[in-house]
């Protein structure tokens, strides 16, 4: 069956969409059978797979709104590896469309519940914000994976993530845990990171990954290429990074 996690943090520009795109890319390279689901109207995680968001005749939009199955819409990344719930600008008026249609929270769950056997990992880029999207999205989840730069006004929209996931368990989704805090950007030449990196450590214990991302030029010009950086560039210090990660996540899974 596969396992489902939300790639989700309330502030905007921590990597969550750098996140997604390249832990999939990374656990296709691992033999895992992956699907990307871009819930973010932005649709960067689409476009970083490769795929034009522009051109899309069906997208997540019609998944959630029941105009289309997942398995009608669903896109093969055929570089990255892996399958893709495209997603363009007709998901931001979602929203609206979702508050008077019945179980609302659990549109994308029910539209994912057939397909449990065909993937290993379900990846879900989340928008920044705790919106009917991202709770769609966390209602569907097994796990949350949370990216975040380790500086201290981000120490604060985790907090604020953790009670919005806190409430999501007990009164939507019992099945829903905190995977673990993903150090991504990270400079260690800054102290201010350091130390705000051992705080984690200390506060979160085994919920923080081992893994660590370091700040990356490469990892950040792979998407103008239209590709993760797991790809663009497979020796860059990033993209090793991201496949250690991939890595640590299916031991992760294997012995929980």
């Amino acid at each position: 069956m596969a396992r489902i996690f939300c790639i989700a943090n309330q502030k905007g520009g921590v990597g969550k969409t750098t996140t997604c795109v390249n832990l999939a890319a990374g656990l296709a390279a691992a033999g895992q059978r992956v699907l990307l689901v871009d819930l973010d109207p932005q649709g960067n995680a689409t476009t970083g797979s490769g795929l034009d968001k522009r051109a899309l005749k069906k997208s997540i939009y019609h998944v959630l709104v029941g105009l289309s199955t997942v398995a009608d819409t669903r896109i093969r990344a055929e570089e990255a590896g892996y399958d893709v719930l495209p997603s363009n600008r007709d998901l931001a008026g979602a929203e609206v469309e979702l508050v008077d249609l019945e179980r609302r929270e659990n549109r994308l769950r029910d539209a994912l519940a057939p397909h449990g056997n065909d993937y290993d990992f379900v990846l879900v880029d989340c928008p920044p914000s705790l919106s009917l999207l991202t709770l769609n999205g966390l209602c569907a989840a097994h796990g949350v994976i949370i990216p975040m730069q380790c500086e201290y006004y981000a120490l604060e929209g985790v907090s604020d993530l953790v009670n919005s996931i806190t409430k999501v368990r007990a009164n939507m989704n019992r099945d829903l845990t905190i995977i673990g805090l993903l150090r991504v950007m990270f400079d260690p030449r800054v102290t201010l990171q350091q130390q705000v990196s051992a705080q984690l450590e200390e506060h979160f214990k085994g919920k923080v990954f081992q893994t660590v991302i370091p700040r990356n030029v490469r990892l950040a010009e792979a998407p103008s290429h239209g590709l993760p950086g797991v790809v663009f560039d497979r020796n860059a210090k990033g993209a090793q990074a991201y496949m250690a990660f991939a890595r640590e996540m299916i031991d992760r899974i294997k012995t929980s």
